[in-house]
């Protein structure tokens, strides 16, 4: 049985609504230290208020949330700043700075946090964009120059700058095409297993959950209804999950039963 301190993330009886409107309902998530956890529901379901409640960026009703052993209720404003150096976040959309370079977007967790020279600031950015692939006559282009698989990678890149813990990432793969999913994919895990990093994963990818998560927690009711591997998801009984993994886009459970032998 795990431990408390084998938690990146621990969340317990959290409860998250915009005004009437339940959002979030008595919720508990454990994310295990250095697994790739994919969080999945429904559109709307709250997936993404999910994950900006734990950065701090909605407000939650009640319930307890830790990060890296931290309550964000218990610990002052510069303890939690010192917390949030240990995470870097990939939103959807990339949401990197249209004003500023490729490397300068990179650059900028760093400015914000750390006192670096000049020289040492673009060094630290341009590998971290090589790691994610990126060619140095991309580092000077701006963000309107770039392809969505592109501009993915600077915002994973962007994310990586403080060498964090934890790195959050919400829909990785929205916008790319199968080739750049699929590539992006092998990126997160190499990255994962090389840097030993937790990755909190909110995907609707059903080739993204099979491919790269250790664990898969689906989300419905405003709760974790099943937490495992893909095979408890297949053999979860709730009806949304259920309907989600054992439907007829669901590509994941086609892999897992062999088809019929052909006649001859």
């Amino acid at each position: 049985m795990d431990q408390p301190h084998d938690y990146a993330i621990s969340v317990h009886g959290l409860v998250v609504s915009f005004g009437a409107h339940l959002v979030i309902d008595n919720l508990d998530l454990d994310v295990r230290q250095g697994e790739i956890l994919g969080i999945v529901g429904a559109s709307g379901g709250g997936k993404s208020v999910l994950l900006r409640t734990i950065l701090g960026l909605l407000p939650k009703r009640s319930g307890s949330i830790r990060v890296l052993g931290n309550d964000p209720d218990a610990i002052g404003i510069e303890a939690m700043r010192d917390v949030e150096r240990r995470w870097g976040v990939l939103f959807q959309q990339g949401a990197l700075f249209s004003a500023l370079t490729v490397r300068q977007n990179v650059e900028f967790p760093m400015r914000e946090y750390l006192e670096l020279p000049d020289a040492l600031r673009t060094e630290v950015a341009e590998t971290k964009l090589r790691m994610v692939g990126l060619a140095h006559e991309d580092m000077e282009k701006f963000p309107a120059e770039l392809s969505g698989g592109m501009t993915k990678r600077v915002a994973l890149a962007r994310s990586l700058a403080l060498e964090p813990d934890i790195v959050f990432l919400d829909e990785p793969t929205s916008g790319l095409d199968p080739i750049a999913a699929g590539e992006f994919d092998v990126l997160i895990k190499t990255l994962q297993r090389t840097l030993g990093l937790t990755v909190f994963m909110v995907t609707h990818d059903l080739d993204s959950l099979e491919a790269v998560c250790d664990r898969i927690a689906a989300l419905a009711d405003g709760r974790i209804v099943a937490v495992g591997s893909m095979t408890t998801m297949l053999a979860c009984q709730h009806p949304w999950v259920k309907a989600y993994f054992g439907g007829p886009r669901a590509r994941a459970e086609s892999k897992a039963v062999a088809p019929p032998p052909q006649k001859p």
